[in-house]
């Protein structure tokens, strides 16, 4: 039986309440983590799980839609912890996952520290460390736009380039789901781009929610991530 379940990790940012909200598929043969939240994540990944009635032992894959520091930061304790695991990301995103090449994310930080007013610094060189101490992992597997996956009756690889330029999302064909991570979100039923203000080429990111872009903004989707 195939299901897709939403995990619910709620944690505190400062006196900020937030939650995150990685998706499980599950299958006969492979139980697969999308994105995996936060450093320091693990334990609450494992017990959002555990209330599912799931355990991380059971995961076979765990795919990164893009190398952001809140969809990736957890990977390398769990990478430790369960080595098993089949670390999946996108070739273009690939070399920022494993360290081969600097954070975007990181250097656009960086680049925004020196033009902080002086009472925000501090919390900009918080936010550079904390960008900082992501460990990377080298992915097992790497995937592009149209690439075909066997879980839960069949998956494509959809990219959807803007929040990062090797951003994807994964289209789950018999349920008719688009798991978007940081590509997209419903805003009063329509589909809009998520968190645009962190979207590193705003113009790219539009491009990939047209229906005329190959896959892309494929209509009556529901999207996750």
């Amino acid at each position: 039986m195939n299901q897709v379940i939403v995990l619910d990790i709620k944690f505190k940012f400062g006196e900020t309440e937030d939650m995150i909200h990685p998706v499980v598929l599950k299958d006969e043969n492979n139980m697969i983590l999308i994105d995996c939240g936060y450093t320091g994540f693990l334990s609450a990944i494992e017990e959002a799980m555990k209330e599912k009635e799931l355990c991380c032992r059971d995961l076979t894959h765990v795919l990164i839609t893009h190398q952001d520091h809140d969809h990736m930061g957890a990977l390398s304790e769990l990478k430790k912890k369960y080595p098993l695991i089949q670390v999946i990301a996108s070739k273009k995103e690939s070399p920022y996952v494993s360290g081969e090449l600097k954070s975007l994310r990181l250097e656009q930080a960086e680049a925004l520290q020196r033009s902080l007013p002086e009472d925000q610094k501090a919390f900009g060189l918080a936010f550079c460390n904390i960008l900082r101490n992501v460990q990377p992992v080298k992915p097992d597997v790497e995937v592009q736009d149209g690439d075909e996956l066997p879980w839960c009756g069949g998956c494509t690889i959809i990219e959807t380039s803007g929040h990062t330029p090797g951003h994807i999302s994964i289209y789950l064909k018999q349920e008719k789901i688009m798991i978007t991570g940081d590509a997209a979100a419903l805003e009063n039923g329509e589909l809009v781009i998520a968190n645009p203000q962190f979207t590193l080429d705003r113009i790219e990111a539009e491009a990939s929610l047209l229906p005329s872009a190959g896959n892309h903004g494929r209509p009556g989707l529901r999207p996750y991530g």
